[in-house]
């Protein structure tokens, strides 16, 4: 084939004369086409394969986890490939929809599973992994599954090698290839050398990175010349180059592409090739990276070429490019798991300057406290503009409502069922989703949580003691022990009395608390909501801004919770509570409110002096709404139909005012805008 290249040495069919890498006017940056499996890695690090005993489920495959990193810096990714119509294929595609990688040509393959991968982390060095692919989904992609117009809406395409490894996903890879071509798209290959998916060792011997095969390397050797960018490992360059010594290899690939040669040197960094092989690689300058203690290379590589693709695709030079990738690269090794331990843009700003000022520090990337607080945070999230809330956590209350009208304490349960019931008609009536949210226990509720689990809605549970002051768990000391089998859409709520003027030693106590809470939620990956609620003892000074001093306080000592719940405030308090949080956390969620039993009338009163506020999303409202219904309920005066009436005509009541006071808000606020327009006009 004859090629052309750009200035950067990139060849292609036909160059774009923009001086940009790619053709203008794509609506996606990338298609990732190859590998889309679960990862089950082991959470017991050190342990034999054999021997661990809990695994955490991820995103898998090499493909896909570039094309999760990619979407995850900012690039309009899509993948190409196929899962089962099972519940891990289902995973996969909702994984990567939340980090916005288009899955529109993922496929749903009728007969075949979706494939599995089992990870270990036996030491820096020693990975055990076994594939689980026989067959399955992703090996399946045909031709049929996408068309020409796909692959042109693209800048570039990427394929790893395990898709050119089989009859079939070869005849799929070289038609995407083609498509290409012919439409100027760029074409990658991450060579992605697994021997064993090659057929070339035992079926279990997933750990073995390299071993020779002439046919491996005619197969890769035709397909070089169709490619612009070739990304490698040593290893992997020597596979498809057919010789031992690097250097020989690298020269041979050169000899059937013009291809940008991107070799990966693990710590050492990597070294770019955008022409001629020397005849020493120390004649190639190494683009250095951060040097890290590892923990698991396993995605790495994967992490690399999302890191370098981000600048490429970009137009960002070659040496900016290798700066990303080798970034991305150092935070992966430090961290469990591939695609979820991927960087965001913050994460990656802060890491780079953060180790060109202190490198020694950044050598441990995990122990940073800011960099594993942005990585939390910094992730594409689910938003929660609005919240309307109808708590029914409570358990003491509800006891007491049994106590008072005779009715066996076993009935609660069915109690918090029926309000599920309540909440679920109102979304549907009032076309409210992804606004619904609740607060609902586990000790009554149980049943009640299982049934709102998976329902798209904002769900609180919580961990408090009731009534414990200074704030002990309801379960015991081991905070994290309890949230282990929590899903992970479950919001740790905490409700604490703190005043920030209470005596020293309760004060501390209650800081050491919310400190192990906290600390527990950014190990297991829960969102926390505290609800702060200064106690009204004579002995402490009950001012105005007592709730806005409180969060500080919190916040001085590194405590940030993505959620608060305050009482109602006056509009001067909403605005300092507004700019504590956009100084101190500009990626908290945000604010509800709480109810206190107050009447409809006086909510009211309160949703209007926060109907400016920034931060305030929304309420989460209980005994307001459930306490007269469950009363009746439970003394037998009404039945299941009249309660589930009665709780939604309240709750639909404070929802009709919450949007009312919002809007209103709003028309005010953009009142002055539509005089100025007026004006102008």
């Amino acid at each position: 084939m004859n090629h052309s290249s750009t200035s950067s040495g990139t060849p292609s069919a036909s160059a774009p004369a923009s001086g940009s890498r790619f053709a203008p006017g794509r609506s996606r940056d990338i298609v990732c086409l190859g590998r889309l499996a679960v990862d089950l890695y082991a959470q017991q690090v050190g342990a034999r394969l054999e021997d661990v005993s809990s695994f955490a489920k991820y995103l898998g495959g090499s493909s896909a986890n570039i094309a999760f990193g990619c979407a995850r810096l900012g690039l309009a990714s899509s993948m190409l490939a196929r899962v089962g119509n099972d519940h891990m294929g289902r995973f996969l595609t909702e994984t990567l929809t939340r980090e916005g990688c288009d899955v529109s040509h993922v496929r749903i393959d009728q007969e075949r599973l979706t494939a599995l991968v089992l990870l270990g982390l036996k030491d820096r060095d020693t990975f055990p992994l076994i594939f689980y692919r026989e067959n399955c989904a992703d090996m399946a992609v045909d031709e049929a599954d996408f068309d020409e117009a796909f692959i042109a809406s693209s800048k570039a395409l990427l394929i790893t090698g395990t898709h050119f490894s089989t009859e079939q996903v070869n005849r799929t890879s070289r038609r995407a290839l083609d498509y290409a071509r012919r439409n100027q798209v760029r074409t990658v290959l991450d060579i992605d050398y697994r021997p064993v998916l090659w057929g070339l060792t035992g079926k279990a011997d997933g750990e073995t990175r390299f071993v020779a095969s002439e046919g491996v390397t005619a197969h890769l050797q035709r397909i070089l010349p169709l490619i612009d960018l070739v990304i490698g490992t040593e290893e992997e360059f020597r596979i498809a180059g057919g010789k031992t010594e690097l250097v020989d290899a690298l020269a041979m690939v050169r000899a059937v592409t013009p291809a940008t040669l991107v070799l990966k040197r693990g710590p050492l960094g990597c070294q770019i090739i955008d022409g001629q092989v020397p005849a020493s690689l120390d004649d190639v300058p190494i683009h250095g990276g951060v040097e890290v203690e590892v923990l698991n290379v396993l995605g790495a590589g994967d992490a690399f070429a999302s890191g370098f693709l981000s600048g490429w695709l970009r137009d960002q030079p070659l040496e900016a490019c290798a700066r990303a990738a080798n970034a991305s690269g150092a935070l992966v090794v430090s961290r469990h798991g591939c695609a979820p331990a991927m960087p965001t843009p913050a994460e990656l700003d802060y890491f780079l300057r953060e180790a060109k000022a202190d490198p020694q520090r950044m050598r441990r990337p995990d122990r940073d406290a800011t960099l594993a607080r942005l990585h939390r945070v910094s992730p594409a999230r689910k938003q929660w503009d609005e919240v309307l809330g109808f708590a029914f956590d409570h358990r003491n209350q509800f006891f007491e409502l049994a106590q008072q009208t005779g009715a066996d304490e076993a009935r609660i349960a069915r109690l918090k069922g029926l309000f599920v019931e309540a909440v679920a008609q109102t979304e549907s009536a009032l076309g409210l989703q992804n606004r619904i949210g609740v607060l609902i226990d586990d000790r009554y509720g149980q049943d009640a949580l299982n049934a709102a689990t998976g329902r798209g809605w904002w769900i609180g549970r919580p961990v408090e003691l009731p009534g414990s002051v200074p704030l002990v768990f309801d379960h015991g000391r081991s905070i994290g022990t309890t949230l282990i089998p929590w899903p992970q859409e479950h919001i740790v709520k905490c409700l604490v009395q703190f005043h920030p003027d209470e005596p020293i030693e309760q004060r501390l106590e209650q800081e050491a608390q919310l400190r192990a809470l906290y600390d527990a939620t950014q190990a297991s990956g829960h969102e926390l909501l505290l609800e702060v609620i200064p106690p009204k003892h004579a002995h402490l000074p009950q001012a105005p801004d007592t709730v806005y001093r409180a969060l500080k306080r919190l916040y001085n000592i590194g405590i940030y919770p993505e959620w608060w719940k305050l009482e109602p405030m006056d509009a001067a308090q909403w605005r300092n509570v507004d700019a504590l949080i956009a100084e101190r956390d500009p990626y908290c969620r945000g604010v509800v409110l709480l109810g206190l039993s107050a009447a409809v009338e006086q909510l009211d009163e309160g949703f209007r002096a926060a109907a400016q506020s920034a931060t305030c999303r929304g309420f989460t409202v209980g005994r307001t709404i459930f306490h007269e219904p469950s009363h009746a309920w439970l003394a037998g005066e009404i039945g299941d139909d009249e309660l589930i009436a009665r709780v939604r005509r309240t709750f639909e009541t404070l929802i009709a005012s919450w949007r009312a006071t919002r809007g209103a808000s709003a028309a005010q606020a953009s009142a002055p805008n539509d005089v100025h327009q007026e004006q102008a006009a």
